[in-house]
């Protein structure tokens, strides 16, 4: 039975639907329309160069070391806040006139269209060099639209389409992104060309820049208004502000370095003997420093600025005068770079802590072990390649989509925290299962035959292997996705309209470097213990996010509550 809630506006009592028919007319709306489409923009390149491409060059007969060197494009989406200040603040000429985000996304989208018109034009086997330079380009643009998407969806938020429905469609969107660009392109490329299924994507993405030419935009804020704030009395005085951006700018122009320096040893020509150094040795080892670099410390100067400001040290006593070339661009990399964050921890205080900790922990369980899902399915579990392609890349994204369309519900049927509890809670059982299924699958044997599974099975032709594999990965991604939309809406939620493009691009980023730096470890925990083992003890790191979700519920519900329309910009 669907519940409807009344909504105070004034004097006047509006009745908003809850459930289902929330989501169905959030569907019909124009925003929903093009979040639809920006989750299909954003899913599809991110599924052609980090896992399609892979099988392109294996069928080109390119060696699994050389492949291995191309896996650092997806650094590009790791580090892309490192560039958000960028994409937030800068107005795009000739471009700038579609809109504030649309400018970005429309230019990210023609870049990506040209990189694949390259990547098919271009043989990985002879010219593997300008292979490898395309999919950087097509990586890069791909990382900075989705720093434009994910703050055009929090600019856009509203009552009518508030920003957990737009987080569940933007995901809806991507994974049907992933359909196209992971099972359909496999079955294109076993009947055209592969140069053949590129140049069809890249006109999949040609498409999308008509659907961002008609999307709705948000005004872009006065150029004047930051220099206007920072020249009024009880500001921190323009000395202090360098100091601080000096030690901010420090930081993050190592960080560049330090990728850039990479790249360059990855790309570049190796004597005779010489070994490339690996994407994962740099996140183990140089990865924790970045993060230190580019987000604890500029979260303890921002911390710091807060302090000075509210205790009246180091700030202006009056009106700053002063005019300059050399003082706006000042302002402007204070705005970019130190103002989101010192809103940040203002609206938050103690309470960021904890956000950061939510973020880091939250998709352990399911990140953690991503990478090894073939080699567990193929190797290990020994099943074929036709059947791990239509159990995970089929059964599987539509098992997910289910779980976003029902994280959706959830949010607007029990409320936020609640979806995001159970976000946190369902993969850690989703982990037992696939310990079970490792170690033979008995229990989820007793669960086919109480369901009639093998019944059905077995009239269609299959066996108890496949619906063991079916089972786990249904239950699986089902609860994946509900986390997935879960945490796209919480992190949504959190962030400021002001400050949208850099907040969530900084705080989004976290999963994937941590990601990162926990498949390393994953790996050889995998080979000196086993799957089974190693899935258990993922699980009960996954009761740490658990914690960290039960401190932020009881913080979110005694502390405060979101200070903007659409539920973004969470106070404390």
């Amino acid at each position: 039975m669907t519940r409807e809630t009344g909504v105070t506006d004034g004097d006047r009592v509006t009745v908003r639907p809850r459930g289902w028919r929330l989501l169905a007319v959030a569907l019909r709306t124009r925003k929903s329309a093009t979040m639809l489409a920006f989750g299909f923009s954003s899913g599809l390149p991110f599924a052609l160069l980090i896992g399609t491409l892979n099988a392109w060059l294996g069928e080109a007969k390119v060696n699994l070391a050389t492949i291995g060197v191309l896996s650092w494009i997806g650094l590009a989406y790791a580090f892309k806040f490192l560039w958000s200040p960028l994409v937030d603040r800068l107005e795009l000429p000739v471009l700038g006139r579609f809109g504030r985000r649309k400018s970005w996304i429309i230019l990210c989208q023609a870049v990506m269209a040209a990189a694949f018109v390259a990547l098919a034009l271009t043989d990985p086997a002879t010219h593997l060099g300008q292979f490898a330079i395309f999919a950087v380009v097509a990586a890069i643009a791909s990382a900075t639209q989705d720093i434009a998407v994910d703050a055009w969806r929090i600019d856009v938020a509203d009552e009518a389409t508030p920003v957990e429905l737009l987080s569940a469609i933007y995901q809806f969107g991507y994974r049907i992104a992933s359909i196209v660009g992971g099972a359909f392109a496999l079955f294109l490329a076993a009947r055209i060309s592969w140069e053949a299924v590129y140049l069809l994507m890249a006109g999949f993405v040609g498409l999308m820049i008509v659907a961002a030419s008609l999307a709705p935009d948000t005004a872009r804020p006065p150029s004047g208004a930051l220099h206007a704030l920072l020249a009024q009395p009880g500001e921190l005085s323009p000395r202090a502000r360098a100091v601080a951006l000096l030690v901010v700018g420090a930081s993050w122009v190592w960080a560049i370095a330090a990728i850039a320096r990479f790249m360059v040893a990855m790309l570049e020509e190796l004597p005779p003997g010489a070994v490339r150094p690996s994407a994962a040795d740099f996140m183990r080892y140089t990865g924790p420093w970045i993060v230190i670099a580019t987000i604890l410390v500029p979260l303890a100067v921002a911390a710091t600025i807060n302090r000075l400001r509210a205790r009246g040290r180091y700030v202006q006593q009056a009106a700053d005068p002063v005019r300059s070339g050399v003082r706006t661009f000042a302002n402007h990399l204070y705005g970019a770079l130190i103002a989101p964050l010192a809103d940040l921890v203002a609206r938050l205080g103690w309470g960021v802590l904890g956000v950061i900790g939510l973020i880091l922990t939250y998709s352990l369980c399911y990140n953690l072990w991503s990478s090894f899902a073939f080699p567990f399915y193929l190797d290990y579990l020994h099943y074929t390649k036709d059947e791990v392609a239509f159990a995970s890349k089929v059964f599987g994204i539509v098992m997910t989509i289910l779980g976003i369309a029902t994280g959706g519900y959830l949010f607007a049927r029990i409320g936020r925290f609640p979806t995001v509890m159970l976000g946190a809670v369902l993969p850690i059982f989703g982990n037992f299962v696939y310990a079970d299924l490792a170690e033979g699958g008995t229990h989820l044997d007793i669960v086919a035959h109480l369901l009639r599974l093998d019944v059905l099975s077995s009239a269609m032709g299959s066996d108890e292997r496949m619906v063991r594999l079916l089972l786990a990965i249904s239950g699986e991604n089902i609860a994946t996705g509900i986390s997935g939309a879960a945490f796209v809406a919480y992190v949504s939620g959190i962030v400021s309209k002001r400050f949208a493009a850099v907040q969530y691009a900084l705080l989004s980023s976290l999963t994937f470097l941590i990601g990162s730096l926990g498949r390393g470890v994953a790996g050889e925990m995998f080979d000196a213990y086993g799957y089974a083992p190693v899935f258990r003890w993922v699980a009960a790191a996954g009761l740490v996010a658990v914690l960290f979700v039960g401190l932020e519920w009881w913080r979110s519900t005694r502390m405060g509550a979101r200070g903007e329309p659409g539920h973004t910009g969470e106070a404390a």
